[in-house]
């Protein structure tokens, strides 16, 4: 009898024109320019400012057993790991559970309070999957972003729900969902609006492309 396995899933703060970051992003904008000064600026503010509103979709990201991101998402730094950088989120990320981060350069896992393990994968996006799917269990894996590593995913054919978080604005630059994915066929599956956000979940069929 086989094992269940978890599905694979992603959680997307986007523009309605699909960016999920604006242009000159930097350690102190690590979102870019979109309009709104603090902390996920003006994309991810439905998660930090009208928390409680959408509690319910943070809940649902939270629930993941395991992470995959991509080098971006977890810091600033480029090339070999040539000064201190422990990720975006201070001494107690809110994952609780092993993260695995894409990079081309080999770091040793880095212990957080919590529960959080950042792990650093230097072998591809599948090995990534394969070591989150095994930390992880019968339970889901989320690609948490940015939109460059989802996107990757998306084009491999490897994930299967697709929740977007789409705040009504557009940037007309940025890191665009989508780009370079080949055509897919997607089944929305749920939708709620909220009152600066709103959520859409689609089942990803297959790729058409």
């Amino acid at each position: 009898m086989t094992a269940p396995v978890g599905r694979v899933t992603c959680d997307l703060s986007v523009s309605v024109d699909g960016y999920s970051a604006g242009p000159h992003q930097s350690e102190q904008r690590p979102f870019g320019d979109d309009g709104a000064d603090g902390w996920g600026g003006r994309l991810h503010g439905w998660m930090f400012g009208q928390a409680e509103e959408n509690r319910a979709e943070l809940e649902r990201m939270a629930a993941a057993k395991a992470f995959v991101m991509g080098r971006n998402m977890f810091g600033p730094v480029r090339g070999a790991w040539d000064r201190e950088w422990n990720g975006w989120w201070g001494d107690e990320p809110p994952f609780h559970t092993p993260v695995f981060v894409l990079t081309h350069h080999p770091r040793d896992p880095q212990p957080m309070a919590g529960g959080t393990t950042f792990h650093f994968v230097t072998d591809g996006i599948e090995s990534a999957l394969a070591q989150a799917r095994a930390a992880a269990g019968d339970g889901d894996v989320s690609v948490h972003g940015g939109a460059t590593t989802v996107n990757q995913y998306l084009a491999a054919g490897l994930v299967d729900e697709l929740r977007l978080h789409i705040v009504p604005f557009t940037l007309g630059a940025g890191t665009r969902l989508f780009d370079g994915v080949p055509a897919l066929d997607l089944a929305q599956v749920g939708a709620r609006a909220a009152s600066t956000v709103t959520h859409v979940t689609y089942r990803v069929l297959s790729a058409s492309g």
